[in-house]
């Protein structure tokens, strides 16, 4: 064999070498980890499974563990540093001040179960914890992407300021501007992280009903709260109206006044139809928004990516894959929005008229 010939294997040998990603054994001597530094966080999954999430469910806790990586991480602003530090996890340091924001209100109940987790835990910080904690918790319900884990958030110094997180009665103009001032999110991007709202509920909007979901699979990451949201509203699940609250098509389930306006706006209503029987697409779009988000007021290059740990979500079932009319409802009772392309034409479940039960608390 020729000497330029051996060159070339030995060559080859060492690319495929280095292309191999070397992995460190942890000191459980179960798993392993692409940095060491990772190693510690397995055991916490473990925790927040066990202790938050009800052994592994898409239930109340995991919901709201979700919601609370949202308000912890826009008390952000490109264009002013005094909104607060991103994801800083300022709202578990400073609770007494920022759950009493009237759009943090009805965080309080999250933010102290997280908090009696994490005074157990050592070695992480409470930004890292509030995002680890909403991609465990995603990671329960069907159908969901396995969101992207950075680890390396430093504690907050301060409070975010108030009037950071929008509210569901404020106009599309002022969402969409309060999204582009804190990362320059743009109105698809703004669509594709209320993709949240498919497994959601709502405590205080009407309070005489907590726990009413925003769509009829509240422990599905699917596409429904994008169908849901475009049918007509007929009626209201509790005593409404209240402040942030439009008409719903179904029994037991909510509307927020922003997701409808989202939903018939110019500018966002082809994004939100899109989403409509795309179930790859919308979790596509949702871990990519989610990437950004979570690093809100980081340097994601002294950051460490520990997505490892977050758990595989189950796959969706079957029936959940398309997007369908609930029973009694068709694409009779859609509100059309897109100018450019028609609503998708879908099945309609049989059976007597939909209504929607409440997600029990954990």
């Amino acid at each position: 064999m020729s000497i330029k010939v051996l060159a070339l294997f030995a060559a080859l040998i060492g690319s495929a070498n280095a292309a191999i990603t070397r992995r460190v054994a942890c000191p459980d001597g179960v798993h392993t980890a692409t940095n060491a530094a990772c190693c510690s966080l397995f055991p916490i999954v473990d925790v927040l499974q066990s202790q938050l999430f009800d052994g592994g469910e898409c239930g109340e806790d995991a919901h709201e563990s979700l919601r609370l990586t949202f308000h912890d991480a826009i008390g952000w602003s490109d264009s002013d540093p005094s909104f607060g530090g991103g994801t800083d996890g300022s709202i578990l340091i400073f609770e007494d001040i920022e759950t009493n924001f009237h759009a943090n209100l009805g965080t309080d109940e999250i933010v102290d179960e997280q908090k009696k987790v994490l005074s157990q835990l050592t070695g992480i910080t409470a930004g890292d914890f509030i995002q680890l904690a909403g991609a465990v918790g995603l990671s329960n319900c069907p159908g969901a992407p396995r969101l992207e884990f950075l680890l390396g958030r430093p504690n907050a110094t301060a409070p975010a300021a108030d009037k950071t997180v929008p509210e569901p009665f404020d106009t599309i103009t002022s969402i969409l501007a309060r999204f582009a001032d804190a990362d320059n999110f743009t109105p698809q991007e703004v669509v594709a992280l209320l993709s949240s709202h498919t497994v959601a509920a709502a405590d205080l909007v009407d309070p005489t009903i907590p726990g009413t979901p925003f769509d009829s699979t509240p422990f599905i990451f699917d596409t429904q709260v994008f169908v849901e949201v475009q049918l007509r509203g007929t009626l209201f699940p509790g005593d409404g109206p209240n402040q942030g609250e439009v008409q719903s098509p179904l029994r037991g389930e909510i509307r927020l006044q922003s997701d409808h306006d989202l939903a018939r706006d110019s500018r966002t209503a082809c994004a939100w139809q899109g989403m409509v029987n795309n179930q790859q697409s919308m979790a596509n779009q949702f871990q990519a928004a989610m990437a950004k988000l979570a690093i809100l007021g980081q340097d994601r290059d002294s950051l460490i990516d520990c997505s490892e740990v977050i758990p595989v979500p189950p796959p969706i079932p079957a029936a959940n894959a398309k997007s369908f009319f609930p029973a009694g409802l068709s694409n009779a009772d859609i509100e059309q929005a897109c100018a450019s392309a028609p609503f998708p034409t879908l099945p309609t479940t049989p059976g007597p008229v939909t209504s929607v039960a409440p997600v029990p608390p954990s």
